[in-house]
């Protein structure tokens, strides 16, 4: 019941392998034979029964971090939307100890012959043997490596529940990034302590909202060579008089990861200087966030809002936008949308439904909003299923693959173009202050693809091709000019909203402005490893903005 359902053959034998590890520790730690029986099996049944019912209600694979996330946060919240699972956890509350009893009580105990001292020798040896293995099992270069070395979304979406949470142990392990002297720190970092105020000194009632927008799968076709047709330069990558500042974006993902994106431009660190972990950054960083965009702004009086495109507990969403510090939040089912059948513009109307009912006099609101129009594949309908002129491949030169896969893309990116004019119409085209912030949040991957179709850039950023995307900052109301860089990285876009809502800063988004000065933009790739050691001494040590 727990290893066969697994759908790959070393899947199975690697959950069965746990399975006889696990029983080998309970028989030498017991020293009953039935009793290690009913606890090893009947721990891994339970885990798979919690898997199963996480996928079921929850539409999301059980991980280790959920152990820690639903007991100090919304277990029994979540237990409060199905009273029927409060009689389940009854009875398996009062049958377990009863059954445990009874397999204690009338079970034969094994050396019972030998010396208690030699016994428990014995005994302490099995566990830590038994225990060796099973550590063994895990270990992502040990016998099962192949089992771990799948992508992460693959681990996140597939069918091996059982499998994909014991692999996340290893796969989960956060270590923070290097750090610098605390003494240079205090040089480097001190004078951004004092917190930037607003240029033009304002009270709260006076903030401009702001509409953030991740763009799924988006990025600029026109800085690839083949794309030169008058499609290919879209409307929403072009500035305007309302423009602030727009640009290439480096991202830390490519072909999918959205969430590391959206932890990323919220929090204003980049997953990957957590290590591998960073990946699961919604269920493992998320919970030790203490300081974000939308947490500034909440202290600055805003309302925040997060209008999410699928169910809230897809990928831990709900839980994770909570501790990046949203008061509401909006899934897909209460804003009356089919989950990951959503236009831009279905997605916009119904953000600005819930701005109208949210918004109040003399309060900002901050609205973020993730749109899915562009996921991927976009190479599952015929070319001929597009609408013209897409559907004849303008794009000429192309193979028919690579053709079907951005034919198919820039089909749905006027689309987002057309959408994207009607939010600023709804939010631009008035009186109340407001900036609009819309960027790409990875490539897609265009099945594979994409990576070897030639690109545009200049020599020094063509080493991120695969990891540039766009962002556009614009608002209705004169302000203090915004820099341009050659390429901003996602994690400092936090810093950017900030100044252009020109609302004040805390010493963490501070010290963030200092540091995208000091490095172009730039943030892991600064040519200044030392100064960014020494940021992190300051951020982490001196601010716990993580702990």
């Amino acid at each position: 019941m727990t290893a066969l359902p697994e759908p790959d053959h070393l899947q199975q034998t690697f959950v069965i392998a746990l399975m006889v590890c696990a029983f080998g520790v309970c028989l030498f730690a017991f020293g009953r034979p039935a009793m290690a029986l009913v606890v090893s099996g009947g721990l891994f049944l339970g885990l798979n029964f919690l898997s199963v019912l996480k996928l079921r209600y929850l539409d999301s694979p059980l991980m280790p971090a959920d152990f820690i996330y639903y007991a100090r946060s919304s277990l029994l919240e979540t237990l409060g939307h199905y009273p029927h699972l409060w009689g389940l956890c009854l009875v398996i509350g009062v049958v377990t100890p009863l059954a445990l009893w009874a397999v204690w009580r009338w079970d034969r105990r094994l050396l019972a012959h030998v010396t208690p001292r030699r016994a428990w020798a014995l005994r302490a040896g099995g566990v830590a043997l038994w225990a060796m293995a099973f550590w063994v099992c895990l270990w992502p270069n040990g016998p099962f490596a192949e089992v771990h070395a799948r992508n992460v979304w693959e681990k996140l979406s597939d069918d091996a529940q059982i499998t994909n949470f014991f692999v996340n142990f290893s796969d989960s392990d956060v270590r923070m990034p290097e750090t610098g002297d605390d003494t240079a720190a205090e040089q480097e970092w001190g004078p951004t302590a004092a917190r930037d105020p607003a240029a033009l000194p304002r009270s709260p009632e006076s903030y401009p909202d702001i509409v953030q927008v991740l763009e799924e799968s988006t990025f600029n076709p026109s800085n690839f060579t083949q794309c030169n047709i008058p499609e290919c330069r879209v409307g929403m990558f072009k500035p305007d008089a309302r423009t602030r500042a727009t640009g290439p974006m480096r991202v830390h993902t490519f072909g999918g990861g959205t969430w590391v994106s959206e932890f990323a431009t919220l929090t204003g660190m980049p997953q990957d200087i957590f290590g591998p972990g960073g990946m699961y950054a919604p269920y493992v960083l998320a919970p030790h966030v203490r300081d974000s965009l939308p947490l500034q702004l909440q202290r600055l009086g805003y309302l925040t809002v997060a209008i999410y495109p699928t169910n809230g507990s897809f990928l831990n969403g709900r839980n994770a936008y909570k501790a990046y510090g949203f008061d509401e939040f909006y899934d897909a089912g209460q804003l009356g949308l089919k989950e990951w059948e959503e236009t831009d513009k279905q997605m916009f109307d119904a953000a600005k439904r819930v701005y109208d009912k949210v918004k109040k006099p003399g309060q900002p609101v901050f609205v973020m909003i993730l749109t899915l129009a562009q996921h991927g594949p976009h190479d599952s309908d015929p070319l001929s299923t597009l609408p013209a002129p897409f559907n004849k491949a303008p794009l000429k030169g192309l193979p028919e693959r690579e053709s079907l896969n951005f034919n198919t893309y820039l089909s749905n990116l006027h689309n987002s173009d057309v959408a994207m004019r009607g939010l600023e119409h709804d939010f631009l085209d008035r009186t109340q202050h407001t900036v609009i912030v819309h960027f790409g949040d990875h490539q897609p991957s265009f099945s594979g693809l994409i990576r070897d179709m030639p690109r545009t850039w200049p020599t020094e950023m063509a080493a991120h091709k695969d990891y540039l995307t766009y962002y556009m900052i614009k608002s209705n109301f004169e302000s203090t000019a915004l820099p341009r860089y050659p390429m901003l990285d996602i994690a400092l876009l936090p810093s950017m909203v900030l100044q252009a809502a020109d609302v004040p800063t805390d010493p963490y988004f501070s010290a963030a402005i200092a540091l995208r000065t000091r490095c172009n933009g730039l943030y892991t790739d600064c040519a200044q490893p030392e100064l960014v050691k020494s940021y992190h001494t300051w951020i982490f040590d001196r601010l716990h903005v993580y702990e």
